[in-house]
């Protein structure tokens, strides 16, 4: 068929334009009979419209179907091919369907319990890629690290309880990095820890995995205007523990016992303040305190200012023993004020219970680590109960009570312990276990208590009484912790702890740790950083400036108010 001009193109479209498919077309016309007067739409064809008489070559393309073959069809239910359509047709109707209800669904509910603190695969726990990094899929696998030796993964405690393994982490696995979103148990900041005036600056770059340890490397590299680099390592709000536990790390600590400076640290604090971001921990850091009293409010004195007399006159600067701003979230906390619940009539904070902190007494060439309950509000001159019937030393010979007991923002119940001096890098280079065991029970408090560990074995301990009410302050019992307590290992320098003695330090210098472990009474596990009955999720959620911006070091940078209390009025 010749294909010219207009008439080319009125054949060929209207016949595709109608999907003819064999059928006549009724045309304006009489079919039968050519029209009056032909259509010239070339020289060599008369007119371009349907011809009744021979088929044209293109005529099969519209009929596919061969002679003989009737248009109708019947429907039979023994048709394999019939059943395979429909299912393919319901696979793709069910894919269709988990794309775009069920995904966005998974994905929620993924956040929720990620954000919520549970607890998510990690190295050496399974699910890891070739290159070494984490999945973030929510409860993959166990908490408990597959390489931790069998015969460890029970305890009888201090107290005479069974006590069974509920987080390990053995550090076996070498390469390991811990940027945010790296690792599902532990972040590495990136800050300045300006609280104690540190003299490095915290890189995440300066912590990873080597030889079946953690390290923390100390650098003298300049950064952020600093001459010093290290590493602080938290498990805030990823991995928590609450009411009860034994705690034990594996340290080998850096230096030696002849030069001091080096402060290395492993310890642990309420997951509602996050150690090194200011605005968290303002008002929150060390209470634990549940009632409603002077010792809530600014400076720990009436509101008038004028009492009690111990505030004004036993403290450390000028007499005045507080300069915290009082607790933020109060027991008497004004209904509907911002508070982190469960109800405001729960007194709540970020207390400190420290595994150690380690020095050198200089004089003795002897390394000593401080183990340490910081808390709030305070005793005047800060002496808490050193007396026989709160707190016992298991071998006087190798500690002391710490001689610092406290200052304006902490109250220290604190002893020294000598340490071994081949667990020193440079003096054996091995490992010393230390840790704590503790009872923070709000059904029970009278019966809490610390007992600490050093070179593997109990060191010292305080019952409930150590900081119980003190009238001579007009405040009550200040409970050993019961908030979610989350882990911080750290390796820093500051001249508020211990002269730093820079022109005998050796750099760089380095601290391991060979693995954390945490067990909890088998009739008391208490695991999550977001607890029914002290809850933080929910607040941190609403807060996330605060808890995300190093640089909002106090509450008044925060855009939200400070929480009233009845004692100042609602």
């Amino acid at each position: 068929m010749s294909m010219s001009k207009s008439g080319a193109a009125f054949g060929a479209g209207a016949g595709a334009a109608a999907g003819v498919s064999g059928h006549r077309h009724n045309l304006s016309y009489d079919q039968g009979k050519a029209p009056a007067t032909p259509r010239q739409d070339s020289a060599t064809t008369t007119y371009m419209l349907w011809d009744n008489g021979k088929d044209d070559l293109d005529d099969a393309l519209h009929t596919p179907d061969p002679k003989g073959v009737s248009d109708t069809y019947h429907w039979d239910p023994w048709s394999l091919r019939g059943w395979i359509n429909v299912l393919a047709i319901f696979v793709l109707l069910g894919a269709l369907i988990t794309l775009f209800a069920g995904w966005p669904i998974i994905v929620f509910y993924k956040d929720h319990f990620a954000s919520n603190g549970a607890n998510t695969a990690g190295f050496n726990l399974g699910g890891i890629n070739a290159t070494g990094q984490v999945p973030k899929m929510p409860d993959f696998a166990s908490l408990i690290d597959k390489d931790t030796p069998e015969n460890v993964m029970a305890r009888t405690g201090f107290d005479g309880k069974d006590y069974q393994l509920v987080f390990s982490d053995e550090f076996n696995t070498d390469g390991r990095t811990f940027y945010p979103g790296d690792d599902p148990f532990w972040e590495a900041v990136d800050l300045h820890y300006w609280p104690t005036g540190d003299m490095e600056w915290y890189d995440p770059g300066q912590i990873t995995t080597k030889d079946g340890a953690l390290v923390i490397e100390m650098r003298q590299e300049p950064t952020h205007e600093f001459d010093y680099r290290s590493g602080m390592l938290q498990s805030w709000n990823k991995f928590c523990f609450s009411k009860n536990a034994y705690i034990e790390v594996a340290v080998q600590l850096p230096g030696n016992t002849r030069v001091g400076g080096f402060w290395p640290g492993a310890w642990t604090m309420g997951n509602l303040g996050r150690p090194g971001y200011g605005a968290t921990t303002e008002g929150t850091w060390p209470y634990s305190y549940d009632a409603c009293d002077v010792g809530t409010l600014p400076n720990q004195t009436w509101i008038n200012g004028t009492g009690p007399a111990a505030a004004l006159t036993t403290g450390s600067n000028d007499g005045v023993l507080s300069f915290l701003p009082g607790q933020r979230w109060s027991a008497c906390t004004c209904p509907g004020e911002d508070h982190p619940g469960p109800s405001v009539n729960k007194g709540r904070g970020s207390p400190e219970i420290d595994i150690i902190e380690a020095q050198i007494n200089i004089a003795d060439a002897i390394g000593e680590v401080s183990q340490s309950l910081q808390t709030a509000p305070f005793d005047d001159f800060y002496q808490w109960d050193n007396t026989s019937a709160s707190a016992t030393l298991y071998y006087p010979n190798e500690m002391q009570f710490n001689s610092y007991v406290g200052g304006v923002y902490q109250e220290a119940v604190s002893c020294l312990v000598n340490t071994d001096r081949t667990n020193y890098r440079s003096q054996g280079g091995g490992f010393g276990v230390y840790g704590f065991e503790y009872t923070g029970d709000p059904n029970d408090r009278d019966n809490g208590y610390v007992t600490w560990v050093s070179s593997g074995k109990p060191s010292w301990n305080v019952k409930a009484s150590v900081t119980g009410a003190n009238p001579r302050v007009g405040i009550s019992q200040r409970p050993i912790p019961e908030e979610p307590m989350t882990i911080i290992l750290n390796f820093g320098m500051s001249n508020n702890f211990q002269y730093v003695d820079l022109e005998n330090l050796d750099f760089p210098n380095y601290m391991y740790i060979d693995y954390v472990r945490v067990y909890q009474r088998t009739d008391m596990i208490n695991i999550g950083c977001d607890p029914d009955d002290y809850p933080t999720q929910d607040y941190i959620s609403r807060h996330a400036e605060a808890y995300n911006n190093r640089n909002l070091t106090t509450w008044d940078l925060v855009s939200f108010r400070w929480p009233k209390n009845s004692l100042q009025g609602c």
